[in-house]
């Protein structure tokens, strides 16, 4: 695995993401034991990192993930797990019991990065910062990030939040190029901050054309690992891909060892 190392944090390059585990935006129980195997899977390739949220199956990621790490010989400061608070719970009072809560689902006494989900309109985000700094300054979270953030917000959070900002997740693919199109990606890459792309394979639908079968045939890899490994070729890139196939969770996860030539990476860019 290649990792990436920021303000003394270091993450892997590539990381597993929990959306539709246990469900959609509602849990599907009838899923659980599928997913266990994904989830049981991922850890036993070597995923690290961990990205979940209260909204993904109403919590019930957050408990899959938990048991799955309990059932497992991983130890909880090797793993690095990332959950998000969602932007209807981000007055003050709010956001403290959706830590908690959190926290019991995943039977865990911190998390090592919380996230402000989405963006709320009209939000100043004063209150949250309180509330998101407190649980810094308690344990319960060791970082803070913000999720699908412009760059006018990106910089309000920074301003609000005692501790760095560490990472904007954000959309970002060979087919979504948004965040760096709008400025985002490119002072992440200045300020020292983690841009973590969700959506690397556009859930599944990535579209293929001859500039990408042809790198990907002189890998002797598929055409979704070499979208991955020109994701993270880019510095401060890191990324959280989601499967519940073991093969293709194992494939995600070699896809940090391919090395594209300039050349290649150039190719793809265009």
């Amino acid at each position: 695995m290649k990792y990436e190392t920021l303000n003394n944090i270091t993450l892997p390059k590539i990381g597993f993401g929990t959306w539709k585990i246990g469900g959609g935006s509602s849990p599907n129980l009838k899923l659980d034991s599928a997913h266990q195997i994904a989830l049981r899977s991922a850890l036993e390739v070597g995923y690290t990192h961990f990205d979940t949220a209260e909204m993904y199956a109403d919590g019930h990621a957050e408990e899959l993930l938990g048991q799955a790490i309990r059932e497992s010989n991983a130890k909880r400061e090797n793993l690095f797990i990332t959950s998000k608070v969602m932007p209807s719970h981000l007055r003050y009072d709010d956001v403290l019991r959706s830590c908690e809560k959190s926290l019991r689902r995943l039977q865990m006494n911190y998390i090592d990065l919380y996230l402000i989900h989405w963006p709320s309109a009209g939000s100043k985000y004063d209150d949250t910062f309180q509330a998101l700094n407190k649980l810094v300054r308690d344990g319960k979270v060791k970082h803070l990030g913000v999720s699908n953030f412009n760059l006018k917000l990106l910089k309000q959070a920074q301003e609000l939040s005692e501790t760095p900002i560490i990472t904007n997740q954000v959309p970002y693919s060979l087919s979504d190029r948004s965040y760096a199109k709008n400025g985002v990606l490119e002072y992440c890459q200045q300020n020292n901050i983690f841009l973590t792309a969700y959506e690397p394979l556009d859930k599944g639908n990535m579209r293929s054309n001859k500039t990408l079968e042809a790198i990907a045939k002189a890998h002797n890899k598929s055409v979704f690992q070499i979208a991955l490994a020109w994701v993270i070729s880019q510095p401060n890139i890191i990324t959280i891909p989601m499967s519940t196939n073991p093969q293709h969770i194992q494939e995600n996860f070699e896809a940090a060892e391919i090395v594209l030539t300039q050349e290649e990476i150039d190719l793809l860019s265009k």
